[in-house]
C-alpha cells in the first residue's frame, strides 16, 4: 500500500500539491471562524447532581450561586454610616437592574448581615447572580467590571475571575508564540541545515493546524467544543509537523545519499518513513481519543482537536510532503547554511551510547528505573482540585478582591452554594434542614425561606431577603437554601463539607450545587471512567504496535517504559505545583491541589508523543534486524539513525511547551512545563538508556509472538520494510 502511495505521490505530484493548496486555502478561510464557534466552559458533568441543581435553580427560581461580588470601601471608613448605607443601597439597586443579572443583594439590602461586613467594619459586600452559560457570564461580568470599578469599588467573583483568566490566557499565549516561533525557526534551520528544508515543516504545520481548525469549526456546529482546545491544535500541529517532516526529509536525504534517483528515493521514503509516520500518527490519535469517554466537553474537545491535527499532519507528511520532495529533488538542500559530514556507519554519539548501555544493561537500567521511581514518589500524595482565583497572578484585580475576602471577612460569601429541595418540602422540614446544615462546623450561615440560621439556630425570621427562596413559576416547585461556608470551596475541606451536607436527611429529595459540589461530582465522574480510558489506550496501542512489529514483547516494553517515564513526570509536577517547591521562581500560588483535568490531558498527550518517538526508534531497529538478523547491531544502528532526529524533534516541541509555561495562569504553567519535561525525559533518558538495555536483555525474544498471533500478523500485519534484494537476486530478476 505504501509503495503504491509513494508512486502516486511521485506521478501525480502536481495534482497532490494543487489539492493540498486548495485544502489549505479553504481550511484557512472557513476554519478562521472557529474562534467565534467555541465555548469557554465544559468543566462540569452534565448528568451530575450539582449540574442538575444549578439548572433547576435557574429555571424554577431565576436564581443561582453568586458569580459576581462587589467589594465596597466607603470614603468615611465605616459601612454603617448614613452616607455609606445610602451609597450601598444605590449600588445594590443599580446592580440588580443590570441586563443579565437575575439576583442581587448586599450587606445593606439584607439588613446589615454581619458576615457581609469586614472584621474592621470598613468594607462590605454586594453580590449578584448572572444567568446564562460561561460565555454569557464572562460577557456580563466584563461589563460590570468596566462599569463599576472606581475608587472604593472593586469587582470580583468567579465570573470576573473567569473573564480575567480568559484574557490573561489569550495575552500569555500571544506572548508565548512571539517567543517560541523565532526560536523554533532558528532551531529548524540549525537542525535541517538549510532554508529550503527548514521551511517544509512550516508547510505541513500550516496544513495540519488549519485543517484541525476546520474540523473544530464543523464539530462546533453540532456539539460543544472548548476554546482551550485551540492551544493544543497550534502546539501539536507545529510539533508533529516538525517530527514527521524531520523523519521523512532525513530518510529522503539518506536514500539520495545511497545514489537512488529522486523518484526512487521518494518511493522508498514513503515505504519506510511514511509507514512509520502513519502508524505513529495512529498511536497518538488513539491516546487522545481516550478522552472521548469523559462526559466533560472540556476534555472531549482536546480529543477532537488532537485527533484532527494528528491525522491531518500524518496525511500531509505521507502524501503532500513526498509530492513536494519529488518536485524539489536535490534542491531540498538548496540555501544550505550548515554543512555536516555524515558520520561513517557504525559510529557517532548515539551509536556509542547504545553500545555502552548494552555492555552493562542490568546496572544502567536498574539505576535509571530507580531514579524514575524516586521522582514519581510525590505522586502518591496527589490531591486533585479545580482552578480558582489563585490560578491568576497576584496582581490580577479579581484575585486581589478574593484575597481581601479571605483576609478581612469571617465567611466566604462569594462562595455560597445552593441546595434545592423537592416541591413536597414543608416549612417545618425546611426549618429543620436549614438548622441542621447551619450547625456544621464548616458552615457560617444558611439562608432559607423560613429565615436565617447560624450555629444550628434561627437568628432571623422570614423577611424581604428570603422571598427569593420561593419558586416563581408554579406551585409545588419547591424551595432552596443558600449555604455560606467558612472554608475554601476549592479545597479538601470544601469537598468534605459537600459530603456532610449531602449526608443530612431533609425528609425530601435534595440536590446540592455550587463549585465545591461540582468538584466532587467531576472527580467522581472522571475517576469512574479512568480505567476505561486507560484500557482503550493500552489495548489500542498494543494492537497497533503488534501489527507494525509482529511482536508481543516490544509493545509491552513500550507501554511499561512510557508509564515509568510519565510516573516520574507526574511526581515532579506534584512536588512543584501541589507542594509549591519553586513557586517563587515560577511565580504561582500553590493551593495544595492539582487541577483534576490537566494531569489526565497531559497523560494522553504525553503518552501519545512518547509512543511517537518509540515507533520512530523501533521502526529503524526492526528494519535493521530484518536486514541483518543481528539484535545488538540493529539496536545500535536504530539509535544511531534516529537518536539525533528524535532529540531534535523533542527539543523543538519542548520549546513550544516551555513557552506555554511562561503563562501567568497556574494550570497552563503545569500543562506546558509538565509536557516539556515528559517529552525531553522520554526522548533522551528513556530512549537512550532503557530501550537499548531492555532490547539487549530480551535478545531475539524481542520479536517473539505466540503461534496464533504470528499467523494473524502474517496475514494482517504491516511489516516495517521489505528486505533489500541481494545483488545476485537483482541479476536474476533482470
Amino acid at each position: 500500500m505504501f509503495s503504491r502511495l509513494g508512486r502516486f505521490a511521485v506521478r501525480r505530484r502536481r495534482l497532490v500539491l494543487v489539492i493540498t493548496s486548495v485544502f489549505l486555502v479553504v481550511s484557512a478561510a472557513a476554519g478562521g471562524g472557529v474562534f467565534n464557534a467555541l465555548k469557554g466552559g465544559g468543566f462540569e458533568d452534565p448528568h451530575a447532581e450539582s449540574t442538575k441543581a444549578e439548572l433547576l435553580l435557574e429555571q424554577r427560581f431565576g436564581q443561582g450561586d453568586p458569580n459576581v461580588v462587589i467589594l465596597f470601601t466607603p470614603p468615611g471608613g465605616s459601612v454603617d454610616s448614613p452616607a455609606a448605607q445610602a451609597a450601598g443601597r444605590t449600588l445594590t439597586e443599580r446592580l440588580a437592574a443590570e441586563p443579565g443579572v437575575t439576583q442581587a443583594a448586599s450587606y445593606w439590602s439584607l439588613g446589615n448581615v454581619a458576615p457581609l461586613r469586614s472584621q474592621a467594619g470598613d468594607k462590605a459586600l454586594a453580590f449578584a447572580f448572572v444567568e446564562g452559560d460561561e460565555d454569557q457570564v464572562k460577557e456580563v461580568s466584563a461589563r460590570i467590571v468596566h462599569t463599576y470599578t472606581a475608587p472604593g469599588v472593586e469587582v470580583g467573583g468567579m465570573g470576573a475571575v473567569y473573564e480575567e483568566m480568559s484574557k490573561t490566557i489569550e495575552s500569555d499565549l500571544a506572548k508565548a508564540e512571539a517567543v517560541a516561533v523565532p526560536i523554533t525557526l532558528i532551531l529548524l534551520v540549525f537542525i535541517f541545515g538549510g532554508l529550503v528544508a527548514a521551511s517544509l515543516p512550516l508547510v505541513v504545520g500550516a496544513v495540519a493546524v488549519f485543517g484541525a481548525f476546520l474540523s473544530l469549526f464543523l464539530l462546533a456546529q453540532v456539539t460543544d467544543v472548548s476554546v482551550f482546545s485551540i492551544n493544543l491544535c497550534t502546539a501539536m500541529g507545529l510539533g508533529l509537523a516538525i517530527d514527521y517532516s524531520l523523519f521523512v526529509v532525513s530518510r529522503f536525504r539518506e536514500e539520495l545519499g545511497k545514489g537512488k534517483s529522486v523518484e526512487d528515493a521518494v518511493v522508498k521514503t514513503v515505504e519506510t518513513a511514511g509507514r512509520t509516520v502513519a502508524f505513529s500518527g495512529l498511536t497518538v490519535a488513539v491516546s487522545l481519543s481516550a478522552l472521548l469517554v469523559f462526559p466533560l466537553y472540556f476534555l472531549r474537545s482536546f480529543a477532537y482537536a488532537g485527533v484532527a491535527v494528528v491525522l491531518v499532519a500524518a496525511l500531509a507528511s505521507v502524501i503532500s510532503l513526498p509530492a513536494l520532495l519529488a518536485v524539489l529533488g536535490h534542491r531540498v538542500d538548496k540555501f544550505k547554511v550548515i554543512h555536516r559530514q555524515p558520520s561513517p556507519e557504525g559510529t557517532g554519539f548515539w551509536h556509542r551510547i547504545a553500545m555502552g548501555v548494552m555492555k552493562r544493561p542490568v546496572g544502567i537500567a536498574g539505576a535509571v528505573i530507580a531514579v524514575l521511581l524516586l521522582l514519581g514518589v510525590p505522586f502518591l500524595n496527589v490531591a486533585f482540585g479545580t482552578p480558582d482565583d489563585r490560578s491568576l497572578p497576584e496582581d490580577a484585580h479579581s484575585r486581589q478582591v478574593s484575597d481581601q475576602l479571605r483576609r478581612d471577612f469571617d465567611s466566604n460569601e462569594s462562595e455560597a452554594f445552593s441546595v434545592v429541595l423537592d416541591g413536597s418540602a414543608t416549612s417545618a422540614q425546611v426549618d429543620r434542614y436549614a438548622a441542621s446544615v447551619s450547625a456544621l462546623p464548616a458552615v457560617a450561615r444558611v439562608d432559607a425561606a423560613t429565615g436565617n440560621y447560624i450555629g444550628g439556630q434561627r437568628v432571623a425570621e422570614p423577611n424581604a431577603s428570603t422571598v427569593r427562596f420561593v419558586g416563581s413559576t408554579k406551585a409545588g416547585d419547591g424551595t432552596w437554601v443558600s449555604v455560606v461556608p467558612k472554608v475554601e470551596s476549592m479545597s479538601l475541606a470544601g469537598e468534605h463539607l459537600v459530603k456532610e451536607v449531602r449526608a443530612i436527611d431533609a425528609g425530601v429529595p435534595t440536590l446540592v450545587g455550587g463549585s465545591a459540589a461540582g468538584l466532587v461530582d467531576s472527580k467522581a465522574s472522571i475517576f469512574s471512567r479512568l480505567p476505561l480510558a486507560g484500557l482503550i489506550i493500552v489495548v489500542s496501542t498494543f494492537v497497533l504496535l503488534f501489527l507494525l512489529f509482529g511482536s508481543v514483547v516490544v509493545p509491552l516494553k513500550a507501554i511499561v517504559l512510557n508509564l515509568l517515564s510519565l510516573t516520574a513526570t507526574f511526581g515532579a509536577m506534584v512536588w512543584v505545583f501541589q507542594q509549591g517547591h519553586g513557586s517563587g521562581f515560577l511565580n504561582f500560588t500553590a493551593t495544595g491541589t492539582l487541577d483534576t483535568t490537566t494531569p489526565i490531558l497531559m497523560f494522553c498527550v504525553a503518552f501519545g508523543l512518547s509512543m511517537d518517538y518509540e515507533v520512530f526508534l523501533l521502526s529503524r531497529i526492526k528494519e535493521e534486524h530484518d536486514r541483518t538478523g543481528d539484535n545488538t547491531a540493529s539496536v545500535a544502528m536504530g539509535l544511531e539513525r534516529t537518536g539525533r532526529i528524535v532529540t531534535a524533534a523533542a527539543a523543538l516541541l519542548s520549546v513550544t511547551f516551555l513557552a506555554m509555561a511562561t503563562s501567568g495562569i497556574t494550570f497552563i504553567k503545569l500543562f506546558g512545563l509538565g509536557l516539556a519535561v515528559a517529552v525531553v525525559m522520554d526522548a533522551t533518558i528513556v530512549r537512550a538508556t532503557l530501550v537499548p538495555a531492555f532490547m539487549r536483555l530480551a535478545g531475539e525474544a524481542n520479536w517473539w509472538a505466540p503461534r496464533p498471533l504470528r499467523r494473524i500478523y502474517d496475514r494482517w500485519g504491516i511489516s516495517e520494510s521489505e528486505p533489500e534484494p541481494e545483488p545476485e537476486q537483482e541479476l536474476v530478476n533482470a
